[in-house]
Parts: structure tokens; C-alpha cells; sequence
């Protein structure tokens, strides 16, 4: 997928993806690249507030694409929406080279305890 992260914390987390290698035949990006790079961003954050013992697992992810891209590289900045002991639930802005909106994501992941 290419994905590179260029900041990463629980609270806000900027990464980064190519379109060249993610197109479907069409020429845009697909919409399962959106879902991917929204998946990776908000496990990753909701890994972070984890903690120490314990570990974070996807449980719901949506995703609304209102642009698209044919080029470049879009940009995913992931907020959290909520921060829990049990749950994290994180918003995925995925926006194109020219910082035009292409998808919103929304996903919650589950903390576990590492047994």
C-alpha cells in the first residue's frame, strides 16, 4: 500500500499513501485503499492508548468517500473521537494532493488485556 506514517499518538496521527498502486481499473483510488489506510491509522492510535499489556482490535469501521483521487499521494489525519478503557473510536480525514476531501472514516477498536 505504501502507507507512510509522518506523526503518530493516540489523540492525532498524520500518514500518508500513494495513488499510483491502489487504483481500481478506473484510474481513481480505490475505496478499500481509503478503508485500509483508515484501518491502519486508527489501530495503530488506539494501540497507542493501549498501554503497556494490553493491545488494541478493530471492531467497526464505516467509511464515506465524497472525492476521489487520480494522482499523487492523499494524506489520512486520524482523530480521536473517544479515548476509553474499553474503547477508542477514531475519524480518518483522508483529503488528496490539492487537500480536497476524498473519504471519512470512523472506526472502533476494542482494548484487550494481554493474557
Amino acid at each position: 500500500m505504501g502507507i507512510l506514517f509522518v506523526e503518530v499518538s493516540a489523540k492525532r496521527s498524520v500518514a500518508v499513501m500513494p495513488v499510483s498502486g491502489n487504483e481500481q481499473p478506473y484510474g481513481l483510488l480505490h475505496g478499500g485503499a481509503h478503508c485500509v489506510l483508515g484501518e491502519s491509522m486508527g489501530s495503530i492510535a488506539a494501540n497507542v492508548h493501549a498501554g503497556e499489556g494490553k493491545y488494541a482490535v478493530g471492531v467497526d469501521i464505516n467509511a464515506t468517500h465524497t472525492g476521489s483521487a487520480t494522482e499523487g499521494w492523499v494524506t489520512g489525519v486520524c482523530e480521536a473521537i473517544h479515548l476509553g478503557s474499553s474503547t477508542t473510536v477514531h475519524e480518518i480525514i483522508v483529503t488528496d494532493a490539492r487537500g480536497h476531501r476524498c473519504s471519512t472514516v470512523r472506526i472502533t477498536n476494542m482494548i484487550r488485556t494481554r493474557r
